[in-house]
């Protein structure tokens, strides 16, 4: 299989209406599996935060890709509404369209797709994941609200690591109601002394350290 050596700017399109995408992918030369970023509220494929766990994962060699979920209009938009980065049906089908895309790129067609989820992001990963079983082969959320997924959680078939700041109670909260709707293989982990935002000292270390373990433990199976 041809590969990317560096990080590559793509496009495609998603959905019915043929929207247009945007993202950033990078494949290593032998690559063990795919990872779908799917960003938070108000974030984009330029999340630092993002970033710097793709850069720790690809050094794995898991191939990275992190897309808008939004079109540049959308995202104009939403900087003052606030509408779309709540649409988690919005965002699911992006996601979705994304993963179908995937499925048949010459490039990353074949590899094992993990999703890894942000805030609002978890949510749409976590109904991605549901609505393509076959697809998905692994789920990791980062400081998410896998709650809005509600009623798909039960639905989900890929193992599923839920990743929260130790000081970040409420999203604790929400995160242990959605792992008691998970039949699914999974496991809630708490990086003690971490907020929201995972900025301590080695939090975001962690963060992608313990998502390497379980997407590679998952992608080998």
């Amino acid at each position: 299989m041809d590969h990317a050596t560096s990080t590559d700017s793509i496009d495609f399109t998603v959905g019915p209406a043929g929207v247009k995408l945007f993202g950033s992918l990078f494949i290593p030369d032998r690559p063990v599996g795919l990872v779908v970023f799917a960003h938070g509220s108000g974030s984009s494929r330029f999340s630092p935060r993002n970033q710097a766990v793709a850069d720790f994962l690809n050094r794995a060699d898991l191939a990275t890709l992190l897309f808008d979920l939004l079109t540049r209009e959308e995202n104009d938009f939403d900087q003052y509404t606030r509408q779309f980065r709540f649409d988690i049906k919005l965002l699911t089908d992006r996601l979705v369209g994304a993963i179908d895309w995937l499925s048949h790129y010459e490039l990353t067609r074949g590899l094992p797709i993990g999703l890894f989820g942000a805030s609002t992001g978890a949510a749409a990963a976590l109904r991605a994941a549901a609505d393509r079983p076959d697809a998905v082969d692994a789920v990791v959320s980062r400081g998410g609200r896998p709650d809005l997924a509600d009623e798909r959680l039960p639905k989900v078939r890929a193992p599923t690591l839920l990743i929260v700041g130790g000081e970040d109670t409420p999203v604790i909260e929400l995160n242990e109601w959605a792992a008691e709707r998970l039949t699914a293989v999974h496991r809630l982990e708490i990086v003690p002394g971490a907020t929201h935002l995972f900025e301590e000292s080695g939090a975001l270390e962690r963060v992608a350290e313990l998502a390497r373990d379980w997407f590679l433990k998952y992608f080998r199976r």
